[in-house]
């Protein structure tokens, strides 16, 4: 018999046999699909940064556009100086007719020997007024106004004689007012009477010069025309 050979174990188990990888393995395509995830995620980001941007220079031109000033209204029509001075000036002899019956009521009553105290007064204010009417024309520009240097001076001494005359005839009710100034009802004629009827003819001139030269700057300005006696 021939001796048996020793039979040794086997160390490790053989390895089982690896699986062959497939063709089109999908390492790559998951590579691939991540790569195309990144490039859409940059690409919205850029979108959604450069839509803000937008956003911002849409806003920013909205706020210039309403910021800019709006167009200005067109420029009114310049004043016309010689206007300006003419309404004035028709202010003021609007003022100068306030006490004409007043003084005619008072001269009156003086001729009849009626009410002579306060037909005097009546007078003596008349004069304040007429000079306050001077100093008020001292205190215009006219010098804009068609022959203004006459027209001022024609008012000037119309307002001046009547502020005179109304003087006069104060004075003329004071002496009616005395001893024997009255006879059968009439105030005796003296010296102060024919002072004042003097300085009245001076005003009517006067009144009448001034009257012309207002009434053509009045009608050209569709300002009121005055006649003589309403000055």
């Amino acid at each position: 018999r021939q001796p048996q050979q020793p039979q040794y174990q086997q160390a490790y188990e053989p390895e089982p046999p690896r699986r062959k990888a497939r063709s089109g393995s999908k390492g790559p395509l998951i590579a691939a699909v991540g790569v195309g995830l990144l490039v859409v995620g940059i690409g919205a980001g850029a979108l959604l940064s450069g839509g803000g941007d937008d956003d911002k220079k849409s806003d920013a031109t909205k706020n210039v556009s309403n910021s800019s000033p709006a167009a200005s209204d067109p420029p009114s029509p310049a004043a016309d100086p010689v206007k300006e001075q003419a309404v004035a000036l028709d202010k003021l002899l609007g003022d100068s007719n306030n006490s004409r019956e007043a003084v005619v009521g008072a001269v009156g009553n003086i001729g009849a020997c009626k009410e002579l105290a306060p037909s005097s007064k009546a007078l003596r204010d008349a004069a304040t007024q007429r000079n306050d009417l001077v100093t008020r024309l001292n205190g215009l520009a006219v010098d804009k106004l068609p022959d203004n240097a006459a027209l001022k001076d024609a008012l000037t001494r119309a307002w001046k004689a009547s502020a005179s005359a109304d003087s006069h005839y104060a004075a003329w009710g004071d002496q009616a007012a005395g001893k024997k100034g009255c006879h059968k009802g009439h105030a005796k004629v003296t010296p102060q009477r024919h002072a004042g009827d003097a300085a009245s003819g001076t005003a009517s001139t006067q009144k009448t010069k001034a009257s012309k030269l207002w009434n053509a700057i009045a009608s050209k300005y569709g300002l009121t025309q005055r006649e003589a006696g309403q000055l």
